[in-house]
Parts: structure tokens; C-alpha cells; sequence
């Protein structure tokens, strides 16, 4: 008895799951009770060089040599992108077979029409490596909470602009800076668009809210906002606030009208905190559930091996479940039906906020910009006054403000912008007490 894998891809991630589970057959087959055998994985070029050369005759142009094969049972899908993986996963669950997939993108965009097509087909696919890398955030939102209100879900969801956010907070540097060490580092792609604009940890976040809720947002209703704006700066007068800049993933129930936030944005975060104390590259996830309390996750979100380690553990759960021929019942997201709940628009949520102004240093400029931000029933609670640059004649003001929604806030943004004294485009950053 053994459980016959396909893999469609063999980059960075499908390299390391055939090096887990060629390396550690012996252990692997300790736990499972059967092994596991890698029978075929699809590439574009068989002649490429290859860090873990694969066995004589695995690889293959033919990707229904791994999608439709009767003697495959799991087709682990490591490809990237929305096609030609959104095909054969679909004909992958159609032909029978058990997927498991570490694309984020593709379930984010596509995953209604995947999930429903498992359902359909009683088959499993499985995720656990597109949120968060090792990190077992899936499992534990699927499983491990499944019998808690979830109340909500903040994150660091990647990597690269979290190393970024450390580097300009701990060593002020700025972000072009600090952006090309994490390029050096390999932390960073050579077009790193989609980390530093909050797409890839927008891609997570619908997956961690549909898990948490049942209802699977579209990535236009959700408001992203990435870290190319921040400077250093910011970072300083965060320190001296008692704040530190993270790119925050939230999920979350407004307590007071039970509608549901979702956002990814730049965020001010008490330094005590947990997720202040993410540094570098690391990634956490916070869940609170109404019984359990917060639960607090850390650990590497990317990278071949930590990656390849969620892949293989899901490939383990689904072998388990196909060698005991058990007909999945299970809802791919823990669900069996999605809600067709709206989140709630980003103008509606409330937020204090950190607001960074370069005026002009002449009489009367903060009572004016208090009187703008009275009239839409902005409230302030803390004013900081930078001495005047003498080059340019421009002070820095820096103002926290009470709760209020975002909506407000643009209007009385808009209006203090027609008196005349600002230098520069105002800085807006959230503060997020995460309660």
C-alpha cells in the first residue's frame, strides 16, 4: 500500500517537497503507515538545471501525465498563477483526485468555483501552505477553533515587507534602502510589486476570513494599501508614541454593530504587543474566539523548506484519508455553506489614526486645522510639534486622533487641504489597539 503523487511544478516549493519526501521516506512512512511515493511532476523544461535532481523518467511536459492518471491519487499544485492551474485543479477533482495547493492568488480569485467543485466531487483540497507558510493557521481555524465564534483575526502575512517594516524601524533606514538589502538577502523578488502593495497579504487574508466566517470576500471590497509611502520619519515618531509600524492583516467582527472589517493596511501597533515583536522575515496570526481566548502563532511564512513542510502535511492528511477510502463529506473551508455577508465598506470603519502634516510655520495654522477636523466631528487627543526646518520654513505636526470613521476623516482631510498651509500631502496611518 502507498499514496502515488503528482506534482504539477518543480520550482523553489515542489523542489522541496520532493527533497521532504525523498529524504525523509523512512520517517514519513513511520507515521503515516504506508509511504509515499512521488510518481510525476509537470514542468515546462525537462533540461533545466535543477537544485534536487529528480529520479529518471518524474518529470514530464504532459500535464495530464499527472492530472487524470488513474494510478495518482493527490496532485499537488505548486505552479503559481491563476492558468493554467485553475484548469487542472478543476479537472484534477473532476477525474477524481485529491488536490493540495499552495497558490493563494488563485484561491483567493477563484476559490468559490474550486471549493464548490470539491464539494461536488466529494474531494479534498487542501491549503495549509498558502497562508502563512509553516505557520498551521488552516488547520487550526478549520479544527482546532471550530467550536468558537471567532471574534478576530490580525496578521502578519508577509515576509518581505515585514522585513522592510524592521529594518526601517530598527536601523532608520529608508524604505528604497531597505527594500534592496531584503533583494540582497533573496527575501525579496526582483519585482517585488506584489509584497510591498499588500497584494500577497491580501490573497491570505480573504483565505483566513473566509475560514474564520464563512464568507469569502472579493478582493475589491477590501481595502489594501501597501508600505511604499512609509518613511522614516513615521518610524520615529511612532518609537516616541510607544508604537511600532506593521503591515496588519484584520478580520474581525465590530463588537457594536456585527459587521464584518476586513483590511490590510500599514498600522500602528501598541510596542508591547505580540505581533510588534514580529521581526524580519517572520510571519504570526492572531485568532481570538470567544472560548479560547487569543491564540498567537509564529513562524516562518515563506521559503522552500517551511513551504514544502505545509505541503507535505497536507499530503499526509489527504493520504490518510484516501488509503482508509473514507468519501469526503468535509467543506474545504470548514463551512458547508458560504454566507453571502458583505464587509463592511472601508469609509464605515472606525479607527484612531496618526496623522503627519508639513505645514507652513505661521500663527493660526493648528487652531484652523482643528476647527476643519471639528466640523466632520474629528476629535483630537494628542498634538506633537517638530521645530521649524529653517531651509524650507515647514514644521512637522503630528496628531493623533480619538475613533472615528474613515469617512469622516477624508472629509475634514479634504477640507483642511483648501486653507493654503500645507507643504506636502498629509501622512495617514491607522492605529490599531487590536481589542
Amino acid at each position: 500500500m502507498q499514496t502515488n503523487i503528482g506534482l504539477l511544478g518543480y520550482g523553489t516549493v515542489g523542489e522541496g517537497v520532493a527533497r521532504i519526501i525523498s529524504l525523509e521516506e523512512t520517517l514519513l512512512s513511520q507515521k503515516i503507515g504506508w509511504p509515499l511515493k512521488l510518481s510525476k511532476a509537470l514542468v515546462r523544461d525537462l533540461t533545466a538545471p535543477r537544485g534536487f535532481p529528480p529520479p529518471p523518467g518524474l518529470l514530464t511536459t504532459n500535464p495530464f501525465d499527472v492530472v487524470g492518471n488513474p494510478d495518482i491519487q493527490v496532485v499537488v499544485e505548486v505552479m503559481g498563477g491563476i492558468e493554467p492551474a485553475r484548469t487542472l485543479i478543476l479537472k484534477a477533482l473532476e477525474f477524481g483526485q485529491h488536490v493540495v495547493t499552495a497558490n493563494k492568488a488563485l484561491l483567493a480569485t477563484c476559490g468559490k468555483e474550486i471549493f464548490e467543485k470539491a464539494a461536488q466531487t466529494k474531494r479534498e483540497v487542501f491549503f495549509e501552505a498558502a497562508v502563512a507558510g509553516a505557520i498551521p493557521v488552516i488547520r487550526t481555524l478549520k479544527e482546532g477553533l471550530a467550536a468558537n465564534r471567532i471574534q478576530s483575526v490580525f496578521g502578519i502575512l508577509n515576509g518581505t515587507t515585514n522585513y522592510i517594516l524592521t529594518s526601517m524601524s530598527q536601523h532608520a533606514t529608508s524604505f528604497d534602502t531597505a527594500l534592496a538589502e531584503a533583494k540582497s538577502l533573496g527575501y525579496a523578488e526582483a519585482d517585488p510589486t506584489m509584497d510591498i502593495e499588500g497584494e500577497d497579504a491580501a490573497h491570505k487574508l480573504v483565505l483566513l476570513t473566509a475560514l474564520a466566517y464563512g464568507v469569502l470576500p472579493s478582493l475589491k471590497d477590501i481595502h489594501i494599501e501597501g508600505i511604499t509611502k512609509l518613511e522614516p520619519l513615521d518610524f520615529n515618531f511612532a518609537a516616541a508614541l510607544g508604537y511600532v509600524i506593521k503591515l496588519l492583516a484584520k478580520a474581525a467582527l465590530n463588537p457594536e454593530d456585527g459587521r464584518l472589517e476586513v483590511s490590510l493596511n500599514p498600522a500602528m501597533l501598541p510596542k508591547e504587543h505580540l505581533l510588534s515583536g514580529v521581526t524580519g522575515v517572520m510571519n504570526a496570526v492572531m485568532v481570538r474566539g470567544h472560548a479560547s481566548g487569543d491564540i498567537f502563532l509564529s513562524g516562518a511564512g515563506a521559503g522552500m523548506l517551511p513551504t514544502a513542510s505545509a505541503v507535505v502535511g497536507d499530503i499526509i492528511e489527504v493520504a490518510r484519508l484516501e488509503q482508509t477510502g473514507a468519501q469526503s463529506i468535509r467543506p474545504s473551508l470548514g463551512w458547508h455553506s458560504l454566507k453571502g455577508d458583505a464587509v463592511k465598506p472601508a469609509g464605515d470603519i472606525r479607527s484612531s489614526y496618526y496623522l503627519r502634516f508639513s505645514v507652513e510655520d505661521r500663527p493660526g495654522v493648528l487652531s484652523s486645522l482643528a476647527g476643519a477636523f471639528a466640523k466632520h466631528n474629528i476629535s483630537i487627543a494628542q498634538v506633537i510639534q517638530k521645530g521649524v526646518d529653517p531651509l524650507t520654513n515647514t514644521v512637522y505636526l503630528v496628531i493623533l486622533t480619538h475613533s472615528a470613521p474613515e469617512r469622516d476623516l477624508s472629509h475634514a482631510l479634504e477640507l483642511a487641504g483648501t486653507l493654503g498651509f500645507f507643504t506636502a500631502k498629509p501622512q495617514l496611518i491607522r492605529v490599531e489597539n487590536l481589542n
